[in-house]
C-alpha cells in the first residue's frame, strides 16, 4: 500500500512538472492543483497567444509524459464538436518519441510469455526493429515450419504505469468536474473513460488479434481487400505473432504511378472496404491513416494494425446512416428527428433556433458539387452546432466522424475527385431501406405485442403491490403535473396499441377458423349474401397496414 502511494505521488509530481515546464502552470493553479506562486510565470506570457501555440504546447507535454498521455490526445483530437480546430490539428501530429527497446528485454519477453527458448520457438528473429513505438516493438522472424512472421513485442513493466497514470486521470478528472463547469460540459470524465478502455484494449495484444480476425471475415469472400494472418500459437496478451505484409504505402503516390497501379479503382476500394465496415458491419478499423494502410499487388488493399477499432450497436449504425442519407438530401428537419430518436434532445432545447442554424450550415453547403464536400467536415459542424446547442454528442459518433475525416485525407491523394459524400449514400440509403423491411417490421411487432402482453399480464400484481407499498405508507410520490401528464398520456398509447394488437391477433383467429371450417366442410361462407372470408381478408390486411404505419409514424421501430 506505501508503495503504491508512493508511486503515485511520485508520478503525479512528475506530470504537475512538466505540464509546469511547458507553461501550463496558471492552468494547472486555477484549477486548483498548484499554488500560486508556480504559476506567477505563465501568467506573464502573452494573454492573446494563439490557439496553435496552446495545442504545440500541449502535444509536446503529452509526448513526454508518454503512452497514456500521448493516447489520451489522440482520444480527444476525435473530439471536433469539443476542442478548437487549431488545437485538434496539434493533437492529430501526436507520435511516439521512445527509444529502442533491447533486444535481450525483447527475448525476455518472449520467453516468458511463449514458455520456451527463443531458440526452439522460432528459426531466427532479427536484433533489429522494423517499428517502434510507445506501446510495442516490431520485429521480422521465421518459423520451423518455414514461414516469414512479424512479431509484434510490448514493452516490459508498462501495465503498471498506465495503470498508475490512469488512476491520477480519474483523481484530475473529478477533481476538474467537482471545480469547474467547462470540465462538466465538456464530460472530461467521459473522455477519460474512453481512454481507459481503448488502452486496455491496446495493451492485450489478444484483443488485437481477434479485431483483426473479426474485419478479416467481413471480407472473406471479397476480392481487394487483405488482412494480415495471426499465428495464434505464438500469440498472447504481450506477443502479436501475424503474416507480414510487404506492399507499398498508400501514399507513395510516386512508387504507386511508377508500378502501374490504378489510384481510382484504389480509392474506391478502400471507401468501399470502410464502408462496409461502419455501415454494414458496425465494427470498423478506427484509424485508417497511411501508415496503417498499404498496397499489395493486383489494386489489392492491405489494412495494419488492428489496436483502435470502432464497435456501432445496430441502432447507433441506423442514426449515422440517417444522418449520411439526410445529409445528402439537405433534410435538416429530419436530421432534428434523427437526434430526437437518439434522446439526444431535451426541453431545455430550443428546436427553433437549432433548426435554423442547421439550415444556415446547409445554405453554406448547397452549391458545392458533392464532390468538393468533405462527409467528415460537415458531420463535424454539424456535431459542432450541435454542442452549441447544448446536445452532446456520443463518442462512437465522433469516431466515425474522426475515421471518415481520416479517410477522406487519404482517399484525396489517391483520387482528388472522388467523394465520400456520394460513396457513402447508398450504403445509408440500403441500411434504412432494410430497417423499414416488411419482415423486420412484421417481427419487431410481434415482438412489441409479446413483450406488452407480458407486462399488462403482470400489471395486477405490480398496481397490488404498489398500492400495498403506499398504503404502509412507505413511499413518497413527486409527480409534477407535466411528468404526470406524459406518463399518462404514454401510458394511453401502449393501452391503445396493445388493445388494437390483441383486436387483430382475435380477429385473424377468427378468420382462420372460418377458412379452415369451411375447407374441411367443403362449404361456402356467405352469410346474408356477403363473402365472409373475402371481406375479413380485406379488413385484416387493412388494419396491418394501419398498425405498420402507426408504428412507423411514431419513430419507434
Amino acid at each position: 500500500m506505501f508503495e503504491r502511494q508512493f508511486r503515485h505521488t511520485k508520478r503525479y509530481q512528475e506530470i504537475v512538472n512538466t505540464f509546469i515546464r511547458y507553461g501550463f502552470g496558471y492552468v494547472l493553479y486555477r484549477i486548483g492543483i498548484t499554488d500560486r506562486d508556480l504559476s506567477k510565470k505563465d501568467e506573464s506570457t502573452d494573454a492573446n497567444e494563439n490557439l496553435q501555440n496552446i495545442g504545440r504546447r500541449l502535444r509536446y507535454t503529452l509526448q513526454d509524459l508518454g503512452p497514456t498521455f500521448i493516447k489520451l490526445g489522440q482520444v480527444a483530437s476525435t473530439r471536433h464538436d469539443v476542442l478548437p480546430r487549431e488545437i485538434i490539428t496539434e493533437l492529430e501530429k501526436l507520435q511516439d518519441h521512445v527509444t529502442v527497446l533491447p533486444f535481450d528485454h525483447v527475448r525476455q519477453t518472449i520467453e516468458s510469455e511463449l514458455d520456451d527458448e527463443l531458440e526452439h520457438l522460432f528459426v531466427h528473429v532479427e536484433p533489429e526493429p522494423l517499428a517502434t513505438a510507445s506501446i510495442g516493438q516490431v520485429h521480422a522472424a521465421k518459423l520451423f515450419t518455414g514461414e516469414d512472421v512479424v512479431i509484434k513485442v510490448q514493452r516490459p513493466g508498462l501495465k503498471p504505469i498506465v495503470e498508475t497514470d490512469m488512476e491520477i486521470l480519474v483523481r484530475i478528472g473529478n477533481l476538474l468536474e467537482e471545480r469547474t463547469e467547462w470540465a462538466k460540459r465538456y464530460r472530461i470524465q467521459a473522455i477519460i473513460q474512453e481512454l481507459s478502455f481503448s488502452l486496455r484494449n491496446e495493451l492485450d495484444y489478444l484483443i488485437e488479434g481477434h479485431s483483426g480476425e473479426r474485419i478479416a471475415n467481413q471480407f472473406q469472400n471479397k476480392i481487394g481487400v487483405r488482412v494480415p494472418a495471426i499465428y495464434w500459437d505464438f500469440t498472447t496478451q504481450k506477443v502479436l505473432t501475424m503474416e507480414p505484409i510487404s506492399g507499398i504505402k498508400i501514399s507513395d503516390i510516386e512508387t504507386l504511378d511508377a508500378e502501374g497501379y490504378d489510384r481510382k479503382l484504389l480509392a474506391k476500394r478502400l471507401s468501399d472496404a470502410m464502408l462496409t465496415q461502419i455501415l454494414d458491419e458496425g465494427f470498423f478499423h478506427a484509424d485508417p491513416h497511411s501508415g496503417n494502410v498499404y498496397i499489395l499487388p493486383k489494386n489489392t488493399i492491405a489494412f495494419l494494425d488492428f489496436g483502435e477499432v470502432g464497435r456501432l450497436s445496430e441502432g447507433m449504425t441506423y442514426h449515422i446512416s440517417s444522418i449520411i442519407y439526410n445529409l445528402h438530401n439537405g433534410d435538416t428537419q429530419a436530421l432534428i428527428r434523427t437526434f430526437a430518436k437518439m434522446d439526444l434532445i431535451d426541453e431545455k432545447t430550443d428546436i427553433n433556433a437549432f433548426q435554423r442554424d442547421l439550415g444556415a450550415l446547409h445554405e453554406r453547403y448547397a452549391n458545392l458539387m458533392l464532390k468538393d464536400m468533405s462527409l467528415g467536415k460537415v458531420i463535424i459542424e454539424i456535431f459542432q452546432v450541435a454542442y452549441h446547442h447544448a446536445i452532446d454528442i456520443p463518442s462512437e459518433m465522433a469516431m466515425v466522424s474522426k475515421t471518415i475525416l481520416t479517410l477522406e485525407g487519404v482517399i484525396g491523394r489517391l483520387d482528388p475527385e472522388f467523394s465520400i459524400m456520394k460513396a457513402a449514400e447508398p450504403y445509408a440509403r440500403k441500411l434504412l431501406k432494410r430497417r423499414y423491411s416488411p419482415r423486420r417490421i412484421l417481427r419487431k411487432s410481434m415482438n412489441e405485442i409479446v413483450e406488452n402482453v407480458e407486462i399488462l399480464s403482470g400489471l395486477p400484481k405490480d398496481l397490488k403491490d404498489v398500492m400495498s407499498t403506499l398504503q404502509r405508507g412507505r413511499v413518497g410520490l413527486d409527480i409534477n403535473v407535466k411528468q404526470a401528464e406524459r406518463f399518462l398520456d404514454r401510458f394511453d398509447k401502449i393501452s391503445n396499441r396493445l388493445s388494437f394488437s390483441i383486436i387483430m391477433l382475435a380477429f385473424s383467429i377468427l378468420m382462420a377458423g372460418l377458412i379452415i371450417g369451411s375447407a374441411i366442410t367443403d362449404q361456402s361462407t356467405v352469410i346474408w349474401k356477403l363473402p365472409i372470408i373475402e371481406i375479413g381478408a380485406v379488413i385484416a390486411t387493412l388494419m396491418f397496414i394501419l398498425m405498420v404505419i402507426t408504428i412507423i409514424r411514431s419513430g419507434r421501430m
